[in-house]
């Protein structure tokens, strides 16, 4: 087998890391500080985050969805297969260089899901448009870090604390769903979800098909009536 080449490399704002993208034959990964964050070849528990999210909203013809993390695109194209015309459908990514990827070295990856007219993608903290807008989101999917704990970046702790999920439960319109995925389980956040007004689904996932190490996805509806 061919070894990895590397392609790029992009800095985390504020986060003092970088991130790097590798590729061998028509494989592609990108790694952190030596740590596979992401593989074009396992994207298995990406697509159920948008999927199983997508699953549990009630009936909604023009869902306003927001994704934070655009990653290799997987939990993107799930959402567009779930979802009607007149979905819209805004990606907050954080690395310039990974939509720079997007659009370069990974076309092939993204086969095209951003050229769908549903899609809007803004090059930001997510955490700016949850606080943006009050109630203004159906779904709302994040896969930002390696899950609840930050690893890229400390600052994505607070999209995970209590403040952070007041925050996403504010942002929600009633009936409203939020994902998020985790490369490993978390009691705790399970936990404090339940605390901050969500009713949780827990799935553990392989990372690619049925084998691989199992990734987690919680789905947590917005609960009616103020927090337990």
């Amino acid at each position: 087998m061919n070894a990895w080449v590397h392609l790029d490399t992009g800095p985390v704002p504020g986060g003092g890391r970088s991130l790097a993208l590798m590729q061998r034959e028509d494989e592609f990964t990108i790694v952190v500080d030596e740590i596979e964050l992401m593989n074009s070849t396992r994207g298995t528990s990406e697509e159920a985050l948008a999927a199983l999210a997508c699953a549990r909203l009630p009936h909604e013809p023009a869902p306003r969805v927001l994704i934070g993390g655009l990653g290799m695109g997987f939990t993107l194209r799930a959402a567009l297969r779930a979802l009607g015309p007149e979905a819209r459908i805004v990606v907050a990514e954080l690395v310039p260089a990974v939509t720079a990827w997007a659009r370069g070295p990974l076309a092939p990856v993204f086969a095209g899901c951003l050229d769908d007219l549903r899609v809007s993608v803004h090059e930001t903290d997510v955490n700016r448009l949850i606080q943006s807008e009050a109630a203004g989101w159906d779904i709302i999917l994040l896969d930002v870090d390696n899950g609840p704990e930050g690893l890229m970046r400390r600052a994505n702790n607070r999209l995970y604390d209590g403040w952070g999920l007041k925050r996403l439960r504010w942002a929600l319109r009633p009936n409203g769903v939020l994902g998020v995925w985790s490369g490993s389980p978390d009691r705790k956040f399970k936990a404090r979800l339940k605390r901050h007004g969500f009713a949780v689904e827990e799935t553990r996932i392989p990372a690619s098909g049925r084998t691989g190490p199992r990734h987690v996805v919680w789905t947590a509806a917005r609960t009616e009536g103020p927090p337990a």
